[in-house]
């Protein structure tokens, strides 16, 4: 069982901003991503996590929310989750709870409606 802090292999994160996504690169190949668009509050609304097939089950998207929301934190920025694989991540990772803005939390636990 491999550590739940690290994939069976090591990827780099790479932020487009202009494309509103960060993105697992692994050998120069974008292998998953997790969009996001700007609040004019300037808080990220995390949309959506994606895995491309052959590198799903690796804990690759638990890293990468992991480290976008380590991002988010340095940047003093909050989120809202739009994503329900972020919303899992958050729920087992309750020390990004944080990090959820208060006023727009978007999809959360025993919520059914985004805000």
């Amino acid at each position: 069982m491999t550590a739940p802090h690290a994939p069976g292999f090591d990827f780099q994160v790479v932020h487009d901003e202009k494309l509103a996504t960060y993105n697992a690169v692994v050998g120069g190949r974008e292998v998953a991503g997790l969009t996001y668009d700007v609040a004019r509050d300037n808080r990220l609304v995390l949309l959506a996590t994606s895995v491309i097939p052959e590198f799903r089950n690796r804990g690759i998207a638990t890293e990468l929310i992991r480290r976008v929301l380590d991002d988010v934190r340095v940047q003093g920025r909050t989120v809202t989750i739009r994503c329900p694989i972020v919303r899992t991540f958050i729920e087992h990772n309750p020390e990004y709870a944080d990090l959820i803005d208060p006023e727009h939390p978007g999809v959360t636990p025993g919520r059914t409606h985004m805000s």
